[in-house]
């Protein structure tokens, strides 16, 4: 544990012991490091070294001589003394109840609850209270972190386009495609009649196929393409090994879909993805909501806020009309032009309360007074989809890798930079060597 103390202190304990005889001194803990401010003693260099070996040995990693061993632990107590210091400089701070919340989460990970947790810490042989300041310290460090540099690192959309061409290519390629395949062809030389009455087929084709007609027979009907009588069926492929023109519109397609006309120098083609496999499929539940807002201020208090609104609620039941109401009385002016709707919204788009309501509502159902930290909301849910989110799923995986990527990269800097500008006396003779 650090121990705050001054420079002017730190500089009479060392005289102190100097002057002591050995018999006298050897019973002082030592201090190996002044950091700044605050020092490092020889029993927590110790204790770390001691974390460390147990750790190293767990794993069957050999271990270094002792004096590496040693230098690089007094090392990672520096850095931290020095995290430590700026934190408290910038006033952070982890509460009882926001380390009780770590704890719990971090059992939870576990499979234990928190009393398990605690037993199974002891029974391992440490000191929970130990292992909970380290865990506060490390929540502390991380929120540091992040005031200084995860506040300055942004990604572009053009990363994540580069990261998805790139580096997410290799487990695109470890799906295989199901599809099927219906070409009209263009004569070679056509005029520019006949390539639009082949492309007018072709939209004929797409449009009865997103009907129900059977894909298969309908590619045996009308298909130029190679493999018309076997239903225009192409095999499981890998994006590899379709044609390049195929490759970005199959990557953006859900099992059904039916997409087209595509245009080549051969014709129009029509693609049907009948199944895949290695896809993780992120279904999700999207809601298009209206609501009619009401706010709260120094003429309007939340009992005037919560009638107004039943009595909109009892016009509505009436048979008056949401959006004309909502035109007229919502106070959210961008949804009331377009009579209350939010349209479409995704899980976690909105706020809790609001969200809490609008998932427990039958469609069409109107909702009692709802207050947000926006005021009181009058909310009915118009309809629902599921809608498979992968490929936003999979720009916002791409969009935490860069991100966790340019913070590794940051805070080496940022450490050594801090570390460099440091005062640090280190008071052992054989790590100064």
């Amino acid at each position: 544990m650090m121990r705050k103390i001054t420079t002017q202190i730190i500089g009479l304990l060392l005289l102190v012991i100097a002057s002591l005889p050995l018999s006298a001194a050897e019973y002082l803990d030592g201090i190996v490091a002044v950091v700044e401010d605050d020092i490092i003693l020889e029993s927590e260099l110790a204790q770390e070294v001691a974390a460390v070996n147990s750790k190293l040995k767990a794993n069957n990693v050999q271990l270094p001589p002792d004096n590496i061993l040693y230098k690089q632990v007094l090392e990672r107590l520096i850095i931290g003394a020095l995290q430590s210091q700026l934190a408290e400089k910038a006033g952070v701070k982890v509460t009882d109840e926001m380390l009780e919340s770590s704890m719990s989460v971090i059992a939870e990970q576990n499979g234990m609850d928190l009393s398990s947790f605690k037993q199974e810490i002891i029974a391992q042989g440490m000191s929970y209270e130990t292992f909970k300041e380290s865990v506060r310290k490390e929540i502390i460090i991380n929120q540091l972190r992040n005031h200084e540099i995860g506040s300055r690192v942004k990604v572009s959309e053009q990363e994540i386009d580069h990261y998805l061409e790139t580096e997410i290519s290799s487990e695109d390629l470890k799906v295989k495609y199901l599809l099927g395949h219906i070409l009209i062809a263009v004569p070679e030389g056509a005029s520019a009649t006949t390539i639009q009455t082949e492309e007018a087929e072709a939209l004929s084709v797409i449009k009865q196929l997103r009907k129900g007609s059977d894909f298969k027979q309908m590619a045996v009907s009308v298909s130029d393409g190679a493999n018309a009588l076997q239903g225009g069926e192409l095999g499981w492929r890998t994006l590899n090994q379709l044609p390049t023109l195929f490759v970005d519109v199959v990557k953006t397609m859900n099992k059904g879909d039916v997409a087209g006309p595509i245009r080549s120098p051969g014709g129009f083609h029509i693609l049907k993805l009948f199944d895949s496999t290695g896809i993780d499929s992120h279904i999700i539940t999207e809601t298009r909501v209206r609501h009619i807002l009401i706010k709260t201020n120094e003429l309007v208090n939340d009992k005037e806020a919560q009638k107004r609104l039943q009595d909109i609620a009892g016009r509505i039941a009436d048979g008056d009309d949401f959006a004309a109401l909502a035109k007229a009385n919502s106070d959210d002016t961008g949804s009331a032009l377009k009579g209350g709707e939010l349209g479409w919204v995704t899980p976690g788009l909105l706020v809790p309360p609001f969200e809490k309501t609008m998932t427990e509502l039958e469609i069409n159902e109107l909702s009692e007074p709802v207050q947000t930290q926006f005021g009181w909301h009058l909310i009915q849910v118009l309809e629902r989809r599921n809608k498979d989110n992968k490929e936003q799923q999979k720009r916002n995986q791409a969009r935490d890798d860069i991100r966790k990527r340019k913070i590794e990269e940051e805070t080496e800097l940022w450490l050594r930079r801090l570390r460099d500008e440091a005062y640090v006396d280190i008071r052992l003779e054989a790590l100064n060597e």
